[in-house]
């Protein structure tokens, strides 16, 4: 392994440029974490955008090129269409290269990616539990992924060089690193990640339809006005349109390559919503407060971990908290 004051990689290749791939290439050039950082987009505005940020070196919209003689090369593409860009990629991969990406969706990696990579090439699946709902060349940033986690889901009988080497890759840029099953990933996943952004897509789809609907409040004042779903917003909602504006390409790929996981959890928050409606109907105030109270403890849960954001930002929360 080289020490802290040489790179881990000679040469790398970041194939995708958005909000993983610029903060990446950023804290690698930062920290002087590779030799040379390859970049590749679909278009060459983006490249040669990239390239004027300056968190690659070089880039080229071929993926193929930019992949030649990497290290590692690192897909930062949507999980739909990495099975696209590892055959791509494959005929030109050296012997011993590491091939990893950041997608939120792990047994769709392993399955489409796997049987396409030549011997001696070796597949560490990554995923950086790190983002915001921004997207593109310019939203990154070097400490997007300090404090956060970073689960890898290398299969059965992957090099265990390979391994640490992108373990390591991670913990340089403030990550912790997790090793999990690919398939206890994807199911974890689904609970903390993808069913919150099913559910945020939901409730900005409803008020979407009502604001398209033009109705007005009528004299009684029973219906809501299309104007003030957007003018009321209180602090829910906006956290709804922030989860909500997310990459819908990206996501589009995640829920069809975790439909199993995903329905699964979804079934379940089904019970548990019409409980939830029945207390509501019943005036069942206990049920109530017992839950939010449960709920409660699982927020502090998650700013006493420091993944409650950023970490001002979840200090300043927790000093506000009167039971921390």
């Amino acid at each position: 392994m080289p020490s802290d004051n040489t790179p881990l990689f000679n040469r790398v290749a970041l194939i995708g440029l958005g909000l993983i791939g610029s903060s990446l290439g950023h804290v690698m050039k930062r920290d002087g974490l590779a030799g040379h950082i390859v970049g590749n987009a679909r278009t060459e505005e983006t490249c040669a955008k990239a390239v004027e940020i300056g968190f690659v070196d070089s880039a080229s919209i071929d993926p193929a090129e930019a992949a030649q003689d990497a290290d590692l090369v690192v897909i930062c593409t949507p999980v739909g269409v990495i099975a696209d860009i590892a055959a791509t990629i494959a005929p030109v991969l050296k012997k011993n290269a590491i091939i990893t990406d950041v997608g939120s969706v792990k047994m769709a990696v392993i399955r489409d990616v796997g049987p396409l990579l030549p011997v001696g090439v070796h597949l560490v699946p990554g995923h950086p539990v790190a983002g915001t709902e921004h997207s593109g060349p310019e939203s990154g940033f070097p400490e997007l992924f300090e404090g956060r986690y970073c689960i890898l889901t290398p299969p059965p009988g992957t090099d265990e060089s390979a391994i640490d080497r992108v373990s390591e890759l991670w913990r340089r840029t403030g990550s912790v690193v997790e090793i999990m099953d690919a398939k206890h990933h994807d199911r974890v996943l689904a609970v903390t990640s993808h069913l919150p952004h099913l559910i945020a897509y939901t409730i900005v789809g409803t008020a979407s339809d009502m604001e398209s609907s033009g109705r007005d409040a009528d004299a009684t004042g029973d219906d809501v006005a299309a104007n003030e779903v957007i003018k009321y917003s209180a602090g829910g909602f906006r956290d709804f349109t922030r989860i909500a504006a997310s990459d819908p390409v990206m996501w589009r790929d995640i829920f069809l390559n975790n439909r199993e996981a995903v329905l699964e959890i979804l079934g379940r928050f089904t019970e548990d919503l019409t409980a939830l409606q029945r207390a509501i109907r019943w005036g069942e105030g206990d049920a109530l407060e017992d839950l939010f109270a449960r709920t409660r403890k699982i927020r502090r849960g998650v700013i006493d971990m420091r993944q409650a954001g950023t970490f001002k930002a979840t200090e300043q929360e927790a000093a506000q908290d009167p039971e921390s």
